[in-house]
């Protein structure tokens, strides 16, 4: 038979994934010849012999590809045979102006994980343990394309027992870049030194003893804790100033996380997952959680352990630990040895570290189920900076820089939007640095230069400061929660106009008050404003997110009968009272609001579950601990035309409503559930009308407010069953890390239109 030949590229997910040494393995088996390379933009494969056994070699390269690999274009292209007598791998080329996804880390495969715990291997209990299925890749990666001497892996040089797997065709760590053995790796050890123990075994030790021990990781430290000792959980949230927010809890099996929470197939799934999020779900009554863990929730963030160095860490202690952020509340996680040192000194007791750089700082992804279904909470560890497409390409390259909280940024050419990592909140100089040091890196990665910046609406947001020191030919302003709706919109593919919903807690909107619970008729290039939540006074401004008394306080004003009761107010001092009712009459530092979040406040304040709130959202988050998912009637929830036409949701009702009930003697819990069911409830009427006046047919859902699991999962379910197609986010969070994404896909609409 004549031999053929065949170019092949594919771009994807497709370095640091083992596809190499994939590609080698697949044409030794059908014993074809030629060469496979990494380049900048893609992976490209040379490949003779048997035409029939090339067309099965393109055919399984598709198929049977590497757990962490994603083809997105596979392209191919006869040329002439030049009677090659071998495969082989070529050394990597740079290829100007091209550029490729960076694989996200991975979590621990089975199979290291089986070596890891088996005493005859010679990496038993080697806490850096890797292969090409599983480890590092986004937070040791400098540059690309992915080879060992553009990652922080090439500070170890392989032993020959490494080198030899290295370069063995058959092996698992043929061309693992991070392949290493404790001869010849990173290595472990404890500050203070505490006597003759192992670093381990010593902080084990001390985590058992009830000392908080910080931790390096994979992308930044974590502050550990025994999660069943209450005192130490309280020494953690003390020292680390975080009075009351959540905190997540790894342990080592899926048989340890279901002693901790009732498990869904579905959550079950999602803990197991290679990318090993935290995955909120609800606390076993029974289970052995310190209280202190997550106080007044009856959910808990939950996590596998994802590196070897955890799995030992959970293995020896045997029991749920605490492993949160190593950071001061607000600050960026800690990355360096030095930098942690000085930074949580006054936090932890003993300091677990390695001398593996971190190139790139990487906190933990978070996620929940909701009708089955995953929902981010927070998209990091795992998933970024895996790019999403956008619906219209954009002509120019631009960084949509995001918004203020919950911060997140977007670099974007074309098709491809590389939505970042979580950055946090711009409240400070240490993560204002860490986003210009992310955004360098991206711009390096991925080979593209900014021309254009867009960011948001509102003046005095950071993130506007920002996008204005990027010094570009352009800024594009986009409305915050138009943003919202278009991630969504974006990420389902959609550029026609659709209901949008976005309920969250604060966006600055075009008549310059503060919106928050908006019905708008949008699509990617403009939208406009059909329904609200009725505006009120919130005296104090951002004060109110925080105190949530204020709220109630604010409602209060807008009618003579509305509800502030003693309940709202319990704990005011005097003198801030009089304060907040004067900001309110004189319309001083008492901005309009229509927020969804600040309702929730309210209504928490109104049923005297919450009047100061030690993190954001505590009070949406207790009210929906309280609801739980027993099904509630709705209470009233009224809603009139405005002579524009636009409608006004109003919540004065509803408020007064809560404060007669538990007046009669309804509990808080029915109370709570009744709330969350009001507001689908009209949500889901208001913008069926909305639809049926515009002839539309689809719902888009965007906002903080629907990280609420109670509250998504009823108006998705209300509004199916009116008949209209319901897009909720998936590969982003509802909150504001997706804002990013929604400035860049309306930019690149726009431009679009301009070219």
């Amino acid at each position: 038979m004549t031999p053929a030949a065949l170019r092949v590229s594919v771009r994807g997910v497709v370095q640091g994934v083992g596809f190499r040494p994939f590609v080698h393995r697949l044409a030794l088996r059908l014993d074809l010849a030629g060469w496979v390379r990494n380049a900048s933009g893609d992976v490209q494969v040379l490949i003779e012999g048997a035409p029939d056994r090339i067309e099965t070699f393109v055919h399984d390269l598709r198929v049977e590809a590497p757990p962490l690999a994603r083809i997105d274009d596979l392209r191919t292209e006869q040329c002439s045979v030049s009677h090659l007598t071998a495969f082989t791998i070529l050394d990597s080329t740079s290829e100007a102006g091209k550029r490729q996804p960076v694989s996200a880390d991975a979590a621990l495969c089975a199979t290291c994980e089986t070596e890891l715990f088996d005493p005859a291997n010679r990496r038993y209990r080697y806490p850096f343990i890797t292969c090409t299925d599983c480890g590092p890749r986004f937070t040791v990666i400098e540059a690309m394309p992915y080879d060992r001497e553009r990652t922080s892996m090439r500070a170890f040089r392989q032993c020959s027992f490494c080198l030899a797997e290295y370069q063995q065709p058959g092996d698992r760590r043929y061309h693992s870049e991070t392949n290493s053995c404790n001869a010849c790796g990173p290595r472990l050890w404890l500050e203070p030194a505490s006597g003759p123990g192992l670093p381990l075994e010593t902080a084990a030790e001390l985590l058992g003893e009830g000392k908080i021990v910080a931790i390096r990781g994979l992308g930044g430290f974590h502050l550990a804790v025994d999660a069943t000792n209450e005192e130490a959980v309280l020494r953690l949230r003390a020292r680390k100033q975080r009075e009351a927010k959540p905190l997540a809890v790894m342990v080592r099996t899926l048989v340890d996380a279901r002693e901790v929470g009732a498990l869904s197939a579905e959550e079950t799934a999602l803990l197991s997952a290679r990318e090993r999020p935290i995955v909120v779900v609800r606390k076993r009554p029974d289970c052995a959680l310190a209280s202190a863990v997550a106080p007044g929730l009856d959910s808990v963030g939950v996590m596998l352990a994802y590196t070897p160095l955890h799995q030992l860490i959970c293995d020896l202690v045997g029991r749920p630990l605490v492993m949160t952020s190593g950071n001061l509340s607000e600050e960026p996680i800690a990355i360096g040895n030095d930098d942690a040192q000085r930074r949580l000194s006054g936090i932890a007791d003993a300091f677990l570290l390695h001398d593996r750089e971190i190139v790139t700082r990487y906190d933990d992804s978070v996620m929940r189920v909701v009708r089955e279904q995953p929902l981010f909470l927070r998209r990091a560890r795992g998933f970024a900076p895996l790019p999403l497409r956008l619906p219209v390409s954009s002509p120019r390259s631009l960084v949509a820089v995001g918004s203020h909280l919950k911060n997140t940024f977007t670099l974007a050419l074309g098709a491809d939007a590389y939505v970042s990592q979580h950055i946090g909140d711009l409240q400070n100089l240490e993560t204002l640095e860490h986003w210009r040091h992310a955004l360098d890196a991206y711009c390096q990665l991925f080979g593209l230069t900014p021309e254009i910046a867009v960011r948001d609406l509102h003046p005095g947001y950071m993130s506007t400061r920002l996008a204005d020191e990027l010094e570009l030919e352009r800024v594009i302003p986009v409305q915050h929660h138009h943003a919202h709706i278009a991630a969504v919109l974006a990420e389902h593919g959609m550029t026609d106009r659709v209901v949008g919903i976005a309920f969250d807690g604060t966006g600055y909107g075009d008549d310059g008050n503060v919106w928050g619970a908006e019905f708008l008729v949008a699509d990617l290039r403009g939208y406009q404003r059909v329904g609200q939540l009725r505006y009120a006074p919130m005296p104090g401004g951002d004060l109110a997110a925080r105190e949530p008394w204020r709220a109630a306080l604010g409602y209060g004003a807008l009618e003579p009968d509305a509800p502030v009761s003693g309940r709202s107010l319990a704990g005011v001092p005097p003198e801030q009272l009089r304060i907040a009712k004067q900001q309110i009459a004189r319309r001083l530092n008492a901005p309009l609001v229509s927020s969804m979040g600040r309702l929730f406040d309210a209504a928490a304040a109104v049923l005297g579950v919450c009047q100061f709130s030690h993190y954001e959202g505590q009070a949406a988050m207790l009210l929906e601990s309280l609801a739980g998912m027993e099904p509630a009637p709705p209470l009233p929830f009224p809603m009139t035309a405005t002579p524009h036409g636009t409608w006004i949701l109003d919540p004065v009702p509803l408020l007064a409503a809560l404060n007669d009930e538990l007046d009669r003697g309804a509990t808080v819990p029915d109370l709570a559930a009744r709330f969350h069911e009001s507001i689908a409830t009209a949500a889901a009427v208001l913008a069926s009308r909305l639809a049926a006046d515009a002839g539309l047919g689809t719902v888009a859902l965007g906002g903080g407010c629907f990280q609420n699991a109670r509250l998504l999962g009823s108006l998705i379910h209300r509004l199916e069953a009116r008949g209209l197609r319901v897009l909720a986010p998936r590969q982003l969070s509802p909150n504001d890390g997706a804002i990013s994404y929604g400035q860049a896909a309306v930019a690149a609409s726009r431009l679009q239109g301009e070219s």
